[in-house]
Protein backbone atom coordinates (compact mmCIF):
# COMPACT_ATOMS: atom_id res chain seq x y z
CA UNK A 1 0.00 0.00 0.00
CA UNK A 2 1.34 3.42 -0.99
CA UNK A 3 1.67 5.79 2.04
CA UNK A 4 -0.70 8.78 2.19
CA UNK A 5 0.88 11.93 0.78
CA UNK A 6 0.73 15.17 2.74
CA UNK A 7 0.63 18.70 1.37
CA UNK A 8 2.24 21.52 3.32
CA UNK A 9 0.72 24.93 2.63
CA UNK A 10 2.66 28.14 3.31
CA UNK A 11 2.07 31.86 2.85
CA UNK A 12 5.08 33.73 1.54
CA UNK A 13 5.96 37.27 0.37
CA UNK A 14 7.16 37.60 -3.21
CA UNK A 15 10.84 38.17 -2.41
CA UNK A 16 11.08 34.95 -0.36
CA UNK A 17 9.41 32.56 -2.78
CA UNK A 18 12.53 31.36 -4.60
CA UNK A 19 14.50 30.63 -1.43
CA UNK A 20 11.52 28.91 0.18
CA UNK A 21 10.95 26.69 -2.85
CA UNK A 22 14.65 25.75 -2.97
CA UNK A 23 14.62 24.90 0.74
CA UNK A 24 11.47 22.77 0.40
CA UNK A 25 13.10 20.81 -2.40
CA UNK A 26 16.17 20.30 -0.22
CA UNK A 27 13.87 19.05 2.56
CA UNK A 28 12.54 16.18 0.40
CA UNK A 29 9.44 17.78 -1.10
CA UNK A 30 8.33 15.62 -4.04
CA UNK A 31 6.91 18.68 -5.78
CA UNK A 32 6.54 22.41 -5.07
CA UNK A 33 4.04 24.78 -6.66
CA UNK A 34 3.23 28.47 -6.23
CA UNK A 35 -0.12 30.20 -6.63
CA UNK A 36 -1.71 33.56 -5.90
CA UNK A 37 -2.81 33.66 -2.26
CA UNK A 38 -5.41 36.27 -3.27
CA UNK A 39 -6.85 34.30 -6.18
CA UNK A 40 -10.59 34.78 -6.74
CA UNK A 41 -10.59 37.97 -4.65
CA UNK A 42 -10.46 41.63 -5.65
CA UNK A 43 -6.70 41.56 -4.93
CA UNK A 44 -5.97 38.79 -7.44
CA UNK A 45 -2.98 39.62 -9.67
CA UNK A 46 -2.05 38.58 -13.20
CA UNK A 47 1.70 38.10 -13.47
CA UNK A 48 2.17 35.99 -16.59
CA UNK A 49 2.43 38.73 -19.18
CA UNK A 50 -1.14 38.98 -20.41
CA UNK A 51 -1.68 41.58 -23.16
CA UNK A 52 -1.23 45.08 -21.83
CA UNK A 53 0.31 43.86 -18.58
CA UNK A 54 3.89 44.51 -17.34
CA UNK A 55 6.58 41.87 -17.88
CA UNK A 56 6.00 38.66 -15.91
CA UNK A 57 7.29 38.37 -12.36
CA UNK A 58 8.40 35.21 -10.57
CA UNK A 59 5.65 35.20 -7.93
CA UNK A 60 2.78 37.13 -6.40
CA UNK A 61 3.02 39.79 -3.68
CA UNK A 62 1.29 37.23 -1.43
CA UNK A 63 2.10 33.76 -2.70
CA UNK A 64 0.79 30.44 -1.48
CA UNK A 65 3.46 27.74 -1.72
CA UNK A 66 2.29 24.13 -1.79
CA UNK A 67 4.79 21.33 -1.13
CA UNK A 68 3.97 17.63 -1.47
CA UNK A 69 5.66 15.21 0.93
CA UNK A 70 5.74 11.43 1.06
CA UNK A 71 4.36 11.35 4.59
CA UNK A 72 3.27 13.54 7.50
CA UNK A 73 6.55 13.17 9.41
CA UNK A 74 8.57 14.67 6.54
CA UNK A 75 6.10 17.56 6.19
CA UNK A 76 6.28 18.29 9.93
CA UNK A 77 10.07 18.09 9.90
CA UNK A 78 10.21 20.55 7.00
CA UNK A 79 7.96 22.94 8.94
CA UNK A 80 10.27 22.82 11.96
CA UNK A 81 13.46 23.33 9.96
CA UNK A 82 12.02 26.19 7.89
CA UNK A 83 10.80 28.04 10.97
CA UNK A 84 14.41 28.35 12.15
CA UNK A 85 15.73 29.87 8.92
CA UNK A 86 16.41 33.59 8.59
CA UNK A 87 14.69 33.78 5.21
CA UNK A 88 11.46 32.44 6.73
CA UNK A 89 10.77 35.79 8.39
CA UNK A 90 7.52 37.08 6.91
CA UNK A 91 6.43 33.59 5.88
CA UNK A 92 3.68 31.59 7.54
CA UNK A 93 2.75 27.90 7.72
CA UNK A 94 -0.94 27.61 6.87
CA UNK A 95 -1.33 23.91 7.54
CA UNK A 96 -0.68 20.36 6.47
CA UNK A 97 -3.32 18.09 4.93
CA UNK A 98 -3.63 14.56 3.61
CA UNK A 99 -3.88 14.51 -0.18
CA UNK A 100 -6.55 12.41 -1.88
CA UNK A 101 -5.38 9.01 -3.10
CA UNK A 102 -3.87 8.88 -6.57
CA UNK A 103 -1.47 6.62 -8.40
CA UNK A 104 1.48 8.17 -6.60
CA UNK A 105 3.94 5.53 -7.74
CA UNK A 106 3.26 6.32 -11.39
CA UNK A 107 3.25 10.08 -10.70
CA UNK A 108 6.54 9.98 -8.82
CA UNK A 109 8.21 7.84 -11.46
CA UNK A 110 7.21 10.29 -14.17
CA UNK A 111 8.91 13.12 -12.25
CA UNK A 112 12.27 11.42 -11.65
CA UNK A 113 14.66 10.62 -14.50
CA UNK A 114 18.40 9.80 -14.57
CA UNK A 115 20.54 12.60 -13.11
CA UNK A 116 23.96 13.43 -14.52
CA UNK A 117 26.58 14.24 -11.89
CA UNK A 118 29.48 14.15 -14.36
CA UNK A 119 29.39 12.87 -17.96
CA UNK A 120 30.33 9.38 -16.67
CA UNK A 121 28.68 9.42 -13.22
CA UNK A 122 24.88 9.15 -12.99
CA UNK A 123 22.09 8.56 -10.44
CA UNK A 124 19.49 6.33 -12.08
CA UNK A 125 16.07 5.27 -10.70
CA UNK A 126 15.47 1.54 -10.92
CA UNK A 127 12.71 1.94 -13.50
CA UNK A 128 15.09 3.61 -15.98
CA UNK A 129 17.81 2.09 -18.13
CA UNK A 130 21.37 3.20 -17.39
CA UNK A 131 22.58 5.86 -19.87
CA UNK A 132 25.19 4.58 -22.30
CA UNK A 133 27.75 7.16 -21.12
CA UNK A 134 27.49 6.10 -17.47
CA UNK A 135 30.56 4.35 -16.06
CA UNK A 136 29.69 4.87 -12.39
CA UNK A 137 26.06 4.49 -11.37
CA UNK A 138 24.05 4.88 -8.18
CA UNK A 139 20.66 3.18 -8.38
CA UNK A 140 18.29 5.19 -6.21
CA UNK A 141 14.55 5.72 -6.12
CA UNK A 142 12.72 8.63 -4.45
CA UNK A 143 11.83 7.59 -0.92
CA UNK A 144 11.18 8.81 2.60
CA UNK A 145 14.62 10.35 3.17
CA UNK A 146 16.31 13.37 1.63
CA UNK A 147 18.79 12.88 -1.19
CA UNK A 148 17.88 11.57 -4.63
CA UNK A 149 20.49 13.47 -6.60
CA UNK A 150 18.02 15.91 -8.10
CA UNK A 151 19.07 18.83 -5.88
CA UNK A 152 22.21 20.89 -6.64
CA UNK A 153 23.58 20.39 -3.13
CA UNK A 154 23.67 16.62 -3.57
CA UNK A 155 25.14 16.81 -7.06
CA UNK A 156 27.92 19.14 -5.92
CA UNK A 157 28.97 16.78 -3.11
CA UNK A 158 28.99 13.81 -5.48
CA UNK A 159 30.84 15.82 -8.11
CA UNK A 160 33.48 16.74 -5.52
CA UNK A 161 34.08 13.06 -4.81
CA UNK A 162 34.27 12.15 -8.48
CA UNK A 163 36.75 14.96 -9.12
CA UNK A 164 38.95 13.80 -6.24
CA UNK A 165 39.10 10.30 -7.67
CA UNK A 166 39.88 11.60 -11.13
CA UNK A 167 42.80 13.55 -9.62
CA UNK A 168 44.15 10.32 -8.13
CA UNK A 169 43.28 11.26 -4.54
CA UNK A 170 41.61 8.93 -2.03
CA UNK A 171 38.66 9.65 0.24
CA UNK A 172 40.00 7.48 3.06
CA UNK A 173 37.70 6.86 6.00
CA UNK A 174 34.44 8.73 5.33
CA UNK A 175 31.71 10.21 7.54
CA UNK A 176 28.37 11.17 5.98
CA UNK A 177 26.76 13.30 8.71
CA UNK A 178 23.01 13.67 8.15
CA UNK A 179 22.95 10.83 5.63
CA UNK A 180 19.27 10.98 4.59
CA UNK A 181 18.95 8.41 1.82
CA UNK A 182 22.63 7.52 2.12
CA UNK A 183 23.42 8.82 -1.34
CA UNK A 184 26.67 10.57 -0.34
CA UNK A 185 27.92 7.56 1.61
CA UNK A 186 27.07 5.34 -1.36
CA UNK A 187 28.80 7.80 -3.67
CA UNK A 188 31.89 7.56 -1.47
CA UNK A 189 31.78 3.78 -1.76
CA UNK A 190 31.51 4.05 -5.52
CA UNK A 191 34.64 6.21 -5.50
CA UNK A 192 36.94 3.97 -3.53
CA UNK A 193 36.11 4.55 0.15
CA UNK A 194 36.06 1.29 2.12
CA UNK A 195 35.42 2.48 5.70
CA UNK A 196 32.22 4.53 5.64
CA UNK A 197 30.02 5.72 8.52
CA UNK A 198 26.61 7.19 7.66
CA UNK A 199 24.75 8.81 10.56
CA UNK A 200 21.51 10.72 11.05
CA UNK A 201 19.07 11.79 13.77
CA UNK A 202 16.15 10.12 11.95
CA UNK A 203 15.78 6.31 12.23
CA UNK A 204 13.96 6.21 8.88
CA UNK A 205 17.03 7.76 7.23
CA UNK A 206 19.23 5.04 8.70
CA UNK A 207 16.87 2.37 7.40
CA UNK A 208 16.78 3.98 3.95
CA UNK A 209 20.57 4.25 3.89
CA UNK A 210 21.05 0.56 4.69
CA UNK A 211 18.55 -0.52 2.04
CA UNK A 212 20.01 1.77 -0.62
CA UNK A 213 23.57 0.72 0.20
CA UNK A 214 22.61 -2.93 -0.14
CA UNK A 215 20.93 -2.25 -3.49
CA UNK A 216 24.15 -0.61 -4.70
CA UNK A 217 26.51 -3.27 -3.30
CA UNK A 218 28.21 -0.71 -1.04
CA UNK A 219 29.34 -1.74 2.44
CA UNK A 220 28.92 0.89 5.15
CA UNK A 221 27.98 1.38 8.78
CA UNK A 222 24.77 3.31 9.46
CA UNK A 223 23.52 4.55 12.81
CA UNK A 224 22.39 7.47 14.93
CA UNK A 225 24.44 10.67 14.87
CA UNK A 226 26.16 10.01 18.20
CA UNK A 227 27.66 6.83 16.74
CA UNK A 228 30.15 8.83 14.66
CA UNK A 229 33.43 8.07 16.40
CA UNK A 230 37.02 9.08 15.82
CA UNK A 231 38.70 10.80 12.91
CA UNK A 232 37.85 10.65 9.22
CA UNK A 233 39.79 11.61 6.13
CA UNK A 234 36.57 12.94 4.58
CA UNK A 235 33.61 14.45 6.46
CA UNK A 236 30.50 15.24 4.40
CA UNK A 237 27.47 17.20 5.67
CA UNK A 238 24.69 18.17 3.28
CA UNK A 239 22.10 19.85 5.47
CA UNK A 240 21.16 23.54 5.86
CA UNK A 241 23.14 26.59 6.96
CA UNK A 242 21.68 26.98 10.46
CA UNK A 243 22.42 23.43 11.68
CA UNK A 244 25.79 23.53 9.90
CA UNK A 245 26.77 26.56 11.97
CA UNK A 246 25.74 24.85 15.20
CA UNK A 247 27.62 21.70 14.23
CA UNK A 248 30.89 23.47 13.37
CA UNK A 249 32.93 22.29 16.38
CA UNK A 250 31.55 18.75 16.19
CA UNK A 251 32.13 18.27 12.47
CA UNK A 252 35.62 19.74 12.57
CA UNK A 253 36.54 17.52 15.52
CA UNK A 254 35.96 14.48 13.32
CA UNK A 255 38.29 15.59 10.48
CA UNK A 256 41.71 13.93 10.59
CA UNK A 257 44.83 16.07 10.10
CA UNK A 258 45.17 16.65 6.37
CA UNK A 259 41.57 15.56 5.86
CA UNK A 260 38.72 17.29 4.04
CA UNK A 261 35.50 18.87 5.29
CA UNK A 262 32.73 19.15 2.67
CA UNK A 263 29.61 21.21 3.47
CA UNK A 264 26.47 21.72 1.39
CA UNK A 265 22.92 23.01 1.82
CA UNK A 266 24.25 26.57 1.78
CA UNK A 267 22.88 29.47 -0.26
CA UNK A 268 25.35 31.83 -1.96
CA UNK A 269 24.38 34.68 0.36
CA UNK A 270 25.20 32.52 3.40
CA UNK A 271 28.87 32.00 2.50
CA UNK A 272 30.19 34.70 4.82
CA UNK A 273 28.25 33.55 7.88
CA UNK A 274 29.44 29.97 7.39
CA UNK A 275 33.01 31.16 6.93
CA UNK A 276 32.83 33.07 10.22
CA UNK A 277 31.19 30.18 12.08
CA UNK A 278 33.99 27.80 11.04
CA UNK A 279 36.86 30.30 11.31
CA UNK A 280 37.97 29.10 14.79
CA UNK A 281 38.43 25.60 13.40
CA UNK A 282 39.28 25.79 9.70
CA UNK A 283 39.33 28.00 6.63
CA UNK A 284 36.26 27.35 4.48
CA UNK A 285 36.23 28.22 0.79
CA UNK A 286 33.56 28.05 -1.90
CA UNK A 287 34.63 25.35 -4.36
CA UNK A 288 31.48 24.83 -6.44
CA UNK A 289 28.15 26.53 -7.12
CA UNK A 290 24.92 25.68 -8.88
CA UNK A 291 21.54 27.41 -9.10
CA UNK A 292 22.20 29.72 -6.16
CA UNK A 293 23.62 26.99 -3.91
CA UNK A 294 27.30 26.60 -3.01
CA UNK A 295 29.68 23.88 -1.88
CA UNK A 296 32.14 24.90 0.83
CA UNK A 297 35.21 22.83 1.66
CA UNK A 298 38.26 23.01 3.90
CA UNK A 299 41.44 21.04 4.46
CA UNK A 300 42.36 20.64 8.11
Amino acid sequence: MVPAMHELSLLCPEDSVEQLCDALEALSALSVSVEDADALTQDEQAIFGEPGMPAPRQAWVRSRVLALFADEALANEASSVLAEQDFFAGCQILGCAVVDDQDWVRLTQSQFTPVEVTPTFWIVPTWHEVPAAAQTVIRLDPGLAFGTGTHPTTRMCLRWMATRQQAGETLGRVLDYGCGSGILAIGAGKHGAVDIDAVDIDPSAIEATLLNAQANAVKLHAGMAEQAVGLYQTVLANILATPLKVLAPLLCSHVAPGGSLVLAGILERQAEELTLAYAPYCRLAVTDSEDGWILMTASL
